[in-house]
């Protein structure tokens, strides 16, 4: 028998539920439609698995049996590729990053009134110097005697000087009502430049000239001295660092930075200074302190390296400094 007659034969009738009426025998089996869908298939091939076997029942035509079976596979998930070698693809479409939100964070704003620096005591105002009694000092109408006694000393001494106008300044605190210009100490010794002094320093300088520096010299080189290099004078001045007046500040201070010979050697004040010219300056140095109440140099501070600095600061009981 071929396998289309076997098809067409007459199929021996399937058990069927109690309420399904049984077909007259004379009635023919309609052949299997085709499979609708997989699913329907994969629910009849489960039913065919689960029912019982029905004696005598043909088997299907092979190749729709296994295209039925291929059918009701679930179909298989493509796994992620392992290949680390190869990149990932951009996204065809650019992440879009997160919005901001409308309401932005306000802006630090500066206080309406800046921050208010402590306050200072009243004594710690640097611009407000110390009392000091001759700050006071003023010119009479009449030059009084001792001014004139000290000008007639400084004649008599050789020194030729100018007088010059009297000078203050209240709001600091500096004074000198009766100031003279040095033009020389006498003896063909010059001082400059324009050296304002009080006339009592004037004539300690004068004095000390003559009697300690031109020896010196002479007596360390066999030459005169022929002229002092001064550096400061009248200034209107603290003293560096502190709030008391100089004694620049009354024209009662000179600083001498040098010293230069009648052959025309320069001597300079200094922390190093040639051998013959530390031994010439260390006996100037010294012979000051007795003259001078304060004399300061090299080695003192910084602010004296460079020169000698003497004055006519008053003292308890006539002292000095000397340093």
């Amino acid at each position: 028998m071929t396998p289309k007659q076997a098809q067409q034969k007459t199929l021996p009738p399937l058990p069927l539920p109690t309420d399904v009426p049984v077909p007259g025998p004379n009635i023919p089996v309609p052949e299997p439609r085709p499979t609708d869908t997989p699913k329907a298939d994969a629910a009849k091939t489960g039913e065919q698995k689960k029912g019982p076997n029905t004696a005598g029942a043909p088997d299907r035509n092979p190749e729709e049996k296994s295209r039925q079976e291929k059918q009701a596979l679930p179909e298989p998930v493509p796994q992620p590729s392992t290949d680390t070698k190869s990149e990932p693809e951009p996204p065809a479409v650019a992440p879009t990053p997160t919005p901001k939100p409308d309401i932005a964070e306000p802006e630090a704003q500066p206080p309406n009134v800046g921050p208010q620096p402590p306050q200072k005591p009243a004594d710690a105002d640097d611009e407000k110097m110390l009392p000091d009694p001759r700050s006071a000092d003023l010119p009479d109408e009449k030059m009084p005697a001792e001014e004139v006694a000290c000008r007639e000393r400084l004649k008599t001494l050789g020194v030729e000087f100018e007088e010059h106008k009297a000078e203050s300044q209240p709001e600091i605190g500096c004074s000198i009502p009766y100031p003279i210009v040095l033009k020389d100490l006498g003896k063909s010794v010059a001082i400059g430049p324009g050296t304002e002094l009080n006339c009592k320093m004037a004539e300690a300088t004068a004095r000390f000239a003559a009697d300690v520096i031109q020896p010196a010299a002479k007596a360390e080189f066999g030459e005169d001295l022929k002229s002092i290099g001064q550096a400061s004078a009248f200034v209107c001045r603290p003293r560096n660092g502190t709030r008391k007046l100089s004694e620049h500040a009354f024209g009662n201070a000179l600083d001498i930075a040098s010293f230069t010979l009648s052959d025309g050697k320069k001597i300079e004040v200094g922390p190093a200074p040639p051998e013959k010219d530390a031994k010439f300056l260390d006996a100037v140095r010294k012979a000051a302190c007795g003259p001078f109440k304060t004399v300061l140099g090299p080695g003192a501070d910084a602010d004296h390296s460079l020169h000698f600095h003497l004055d006519l600061e008053p003292r308890r009981h006539g002292g000095t400094f000397c340093q």
